[in-house]
C-alpha cells in the first residue's frame, strides 16, 4: 500500500537559495519581441547569393548566357557577377517553383479527402 500522507519531496537545482530579487529577473519587460522574418529572409537571401557565387567560380567552361530577351547575352568569363547573378535568380526560380507547388498541392489535398 501507498501512503498518501506521506511528506512529498520537491526537487530543486538551487535548493530555494535564490534571493526574490534573483527570482524576478525573468519578469516581462513590456517590450515587443523582435520579428525576426526580416533577418531570415536577408539572410536566405545572402546564402543563396554566396551559393550561386561558388557555384559560378567551379564552372570551368564558358556559358553564353540571355536576360530574358537575346539582347541581353552575357559571356561567363567575361562578367562573372552577370553570371553569378543569372546563377541565383534560376536558384530562386526553383524555391519559389518548389514552394507553391507545394502550396497548391496541400490545398488541392485539403480539399480532395480519400
Amino acid at each position: 500500500m501507498v501512503d498518501d500522507e506521506a511528506k512529498k519531496v520537491f526537487w530543486s537545482l538551487q535548493n530555494n537559495k535564490r534571493t526574490e530579487a534573483e527570482r524576478n529577473v525573468f519578469q516581462p519587460t513590456g517590450k515587443k519581441p523582435m520579428n525576426k522574418n526580416v533577418v531570415y529572409i536577408l539572410s536566405a537571401i545572402g546564402i543563396t547569393f554566396l551559393m550561386s557565387f561558388a557555384l559560378s567560380l567551379f564552372s570551368k567552361e564558358t556559358t553564353q548566357f540571355c536576360f530574358l530577351i537575346e539582347r541581353y547575352c552575357f559571356n561567363s568569363t567575361e562578367n562573372p557577377m552577370a553570371y553569378t547573378f543569372y546563377i541565383f535568380m534560376n536558384l530562386w526560380i526553383l524555391i519559389l517553383g518548389i514552394g507553391v507547388a507545394y502550396l497548391i498541392g496541400k490545398k488541392l489535398g485539403d480539399k480532395i479527402k480519400i
